[in-house]
């Protein structure tokens, strides 16, 4: 048996080198991120689907006072074109469980994001397009996976 105090040494360790190793260079950063990093960005607007091209309209009328224009972020609400919102970290499933239920703050410092139940399913998935095809033209993914909802 171990003596305890040599345990839980052991346990600080593990936790620290499981820590460093999640902080990696390599890997996806998707921490805390204060309301300062999220300035309005300069977003590449590319040609759109029609379907995407609908989400704008949706996006423009629903979204835009707090998201900003072309999803660029706003004093109110974060960029959407932005790594954290890249498919393999925020899927198509949690843009539509915010639009849909709200979502608690975590990865921005703006407070939480209210229920918009005005928005439509249909339009939902517009808007979902919409922002997917803006994040591959800035480069957060270019994999065809990521346009799953397209």
């Amino acid at each position: 048996m171990m003596p305890k105090n040599i345990a839980l040494w052991l346990a600080v360790v593990l936790a620290v080198l499981t820590i460093a190793a999640c902080a990696s260079e390599d890997a996806p950063q998707y921490g805390a991120t204060s309301s300062d990093d999220a300035a309005p960005l300069v977003v590449t607007v590319p040609a759109l689907s029609e379907k995407a091209q609908a989400g704008e309209i949706a996006f423009n009328a629903n979204c835009a006072l707090c998201h900003g224009a072309n999803a660029a972020g706003t004093n109110l609400g974060p960029p959407l074109v932005h790594k954290i919102y890249e498919p393999n970290h925020h899927q198509d499933f949690s843009f539509r469980n915010a639009v849909q239920n709200g979502v608690q703050a975590h990865h921005w410092q703006f407070g939480n994001m209210p229920p918009a139940p005005q928005v439509a399913e249909d339009d939902i998935e517009r808007i979902i397009c919409y922002v997917r095809e803006l994040q591959r033209a800035n480069g957060i993914f270019n994999d065809e996976q990521g346009l799953a909802a397209c």
